[in-house]
């Protein structure tokens, strides 16, 4: 097998630097247009797709940097749009000449308007608000016009302040009826360690919940007007800095240093806070990855998808609302010390608003390795691996890594008699490219597993060189819209290969790309201007055995499930300027060899897919959350608006019973773990949880179906195969 991969992307890496240091000099005592000078440099001549900085790129960067400072629309005039599109062809050439005045003039202009809407927030939020009044608010933010006068600009402001105000009066509605209804209950309901709770509300009167209301908006607000008084320079630079670079695809960053070194801790495995990582879209703070092991994943209440609302410390009495907050300032408040506390106030996928309570931890590396269990189905005993990432020691390859451990646990499922296996690659979001080659090569004899293609070059094809094969058996794979990059790759190479069924979303998350990270004082000499940050940047591409590029498109399931995300952008094919897919020349390979009717094997749960009630009902859930995600309307009546909130609430209730979905299956530790779980109660929880979630996963008990289908279309062909001999 050829060494890894990675190490050679790394060494390419540092050759392009070194180069970089006797090709070229960037010496400019001018920060800002060094860094500018640099990374167009970087991305001319590194980057997988470089673009044309021309005037199209030029009228992109406009929109979208002019997006991320005022998502809202609610700090500048059409007069000052019609100011700053002066610049809006002559960004390619100010980018080219590393000339800031754009960013400057749009900098000043901003500061300036964020000064001027601190005395409208509060004006408005001085006086009550109407909930009476039959109004509506649009939260497509998109479609809004800038607005043309000081008068409109208040008007704006007013309305996106009454809608924020609206969920608060609701709070406070629903709190007193709960503490009225609390207070009609007879004392002898409560025990003496259960008191009978203390409550403020029931005297309140609604123009009293309707000032607090207007209080906790703006405390909020003052709460994100001191994070913004906070940001330096520097730091809108770098939001400038990205519109740049992201037009490359979504996955080229530029870290301005505060972000490398988060970066570089995030890379070394140790995450100290709740242990998710987030992104911001338009407004909202989004949830889009949950780290294995962490303290999200172990409360289990956070979910990809769930937008943070407000963030609350342990010891704090008033939550601190983020709608709006730049992405690092969140995240700022949302870590903290191992063994603290922090509340969050989430927007569920499903469109429900809820409070959850995590303890902050270090993310515990060891549930982000491979781990397995034996079930019993139909008189036939079956194995089931999970592996949540392709987890590697990038020092030491013949270390622990996600290759050997798939390997170890699949050889102590054989010694316990299992007759098929179930891959699960579920929420996989990747890793390394040589872990991917090497499990590949447990299921086949040898053979390519994927092509890689960095621009300018030949094509590399990775191999499977070692022809023992660890398990010949039936296998199925799992995937959903998460599973991303090297799980993209396993899953098409095992599926080109007709090796395995693979069951799940329509397609996967469509990651085919490979990239790396340069830090940018490498290229400076003698540098007396600081920190120049790094660069993250889209290098190579990778491509199936038969040619075909994963971008976008993903690797189809032969088995189509429905799950919550099947109606919610959420892939590749979603984020702004994500590569094209393509194709490049098939590689020669064998299928597999085998006596397994796939073809009858996937037509029978296909139809079982389509007669199970657990699927349609979750296929009606997900279209409700796409509804849910795209209503852009919203009453500030109060009246409408409960009934509306109410009318979610009842639909929500139709979904309750997703959660009591059960099968008759029984997963079981192997003996090993059983031996480790006698003197560690916490790995014995671990499981227990993880064995639970499996006996009412739909999707699990499918792919047993599939397994057992599978050994009895074996015993007829090979009996066939038999008699032909």
């Amino acid at each position: 097998m050829k060494g890894n991969y990675k190490f050679l992307l790394l060494a390419l890496l540092i050759a392009f630097a070194s180069c970089s240091f006797t090709s070229k000099t960037f010496d400019n005592p001018d920060k800002d247009k060094t860094l500018i000078e640099l990374i167009t440099y970087v991305l001319s001549n590194g980057h997988f797709n470089p673009q044309d900085i021309n005037d199209a790129f030029s009228e992109n960067v406009f929109e979208d940097y002019l997006t991320q400072l005022d998502p809202f629309k609610r700090y500048f005039y059409e007069s000052d749009i019609k100011e700053f599109e002066a610049y809006k062809t002559q960004l390619d050439d100010q980018i080219k000449a590393y000339d800031v005045a754009f960013f400057n003039l749009t900098h000043e202009r901003l500061l300036q308007r964020i000064e001027e809407s601190k005395k409208v927030y509060n004006d408005i939020l001085s006086e009550p608000f109407d909930f009476n009044k039959k109004e509506e608010y649009s939260a497509d933010y998109e479609s809004l016009d800038y607005v043309k006068s000081k008068r409109e600009m208040k008007e704006r402001w007013r309305q996106q302040l009454k809608f924020s105000t609206i969920a608060n009066y609701d709070d406070a509605i629903s709190q007193r009826k709960a503490d009225l209804e609390t207070n009609d209950l007879p004392e002898s309901v409560f025990s003496a360690q259960n008191e009978k709770p203390k409550t403020n509300n029931e005297k309140k009167s609604l123009n009293q919940i309707e000032k607090e209301a207007r209080e906790a908006t703006k405390r909020s607000l003052d709460e994100l007007y001191d994070f913004i008084d906070d940001r330096q320079r520097k730091d809108w630079f770098a939001v400038y800095i990205n519109a740049i670079v992201e037009e490359f695809d979504p996955h080229t960053f530029y870290f301005a240093p505060e972000d490398k070194d988060r970066f570089d801790v995030a890379m070394s495995g140790n995450f100290e806070g709740i242990g998710a990582r987030l992104q911001k879209r338009m407004d909202a703070i989004l949830v889009n990855e949950i780290i294995s092991g962490g303290p999200a994943w172990r409360a289990n209440e956070l979910e990809v998808g769930d937008q943070i609302l407000k963030v609350r410390q342990e010891k704090e009495k008033e939550p601190v609302n983020i709608v709006g907050m730049r992405l690092d300032d969140a995240i700022k408040l949302i870590k903290g010390p191992k063994g603290t506390t922090v509340v969050l106030t989430l927007k569920k996928v499903d469109g429900t608003i809820e409070d959850i309570f995590i303890t902050r931890d270090i993310v515990e590396l060891e549930e982000t390795y491979a781990k397995s269990s034996t079930v019993i189905k139909d008189d036939k005993k079956f194995g089931v691996i999970n592996l949540p990432k392709f987890y590697i020691n990038f020092e030491d390859y013949n270390k622990r890594n996600a290759a050997s451990d798939i390997k170890q646990e699949i050889i102590r499922l054989k010694d316990e008699g299992v007759e098929g296996l179930v891959l699960d690659l579920r929420n996989n979001g990747g890793g390394s490219l040589q872990t991917v080659v090497d499990i590949a090569g447990l299921f086949i004899e040898e053979g390519p597993i994927v092509q890689v293609k960095t621009t300018g070059e030949p094509k590399e094809v990775l191999k499977d060189k070692d022809k023992s094969i660890i398990w010949d058996g039936p296998l199925v794979i799992l995937v959903n819209e998460l599973s991303a990059s090297a799980s993209e790759i396993l899953a098409a190479a095992m599926q080109d290969y007709k090796r395995a069924i693979i069951i799940g979303s329509k397609q996967t998350y469509g990651k085919g790309t490979v990239q790396n990270v340069l830090d940018l004082n490498r290229l400076v000499r003698n540098n007396s201007n600081g920190d120049m940050g790094a660069l993250k940047f889209t290098t190579q591409k990778f491509y199936r055995v038969d040619g075909g590029s994963t971008q976008l498109e993903g690797v189809k399931s032969d088995v189509v499930v429905p799950d919550r995300y099947s109606y919610i952008n959420i892939g590749e094919k979603d984020q702004e300027n994500p590569l094209p897919w393509d194709k490049i020349g098939a590689v020669d390979y064998e299928l597999w060899g085998n006596y397994f009717d796939y073809d009858t094997t996937i037509e029978k749960s296909k139809a079982r897919m389509a007669a199970n009630e657990q699927l349609k009902l979750i296929d009606a859930n997900a279209r409700w959350v796409k509804k849910i995600r795209d209503r852009e309307l919203y009453s500030l009546n109060y009246n409408e608006y409960k009934k509306e909130m109410e009318l979610n609430e009842e639909e929500a209730k139709r979904f309750e019973k997703l959660s009591e979905y059960k099968t008759d299956l029984t997963f079981n530790s192997l003996p090993y773990e059983i031996q480790l779980m006698e003197q560690d109660s916490v790995l014995k929880e671990k499981r227990n949880r993880w064995h639970k979630s499996l006996a009412k996963d739909v999707y699990i008990e499918e792919a047993l179906n599939v397994l057992h289908d599978l050994k009895m279309t074996y015993a007829i062909k090979n009996k066939v195969a038999g008699v032909k001999n």
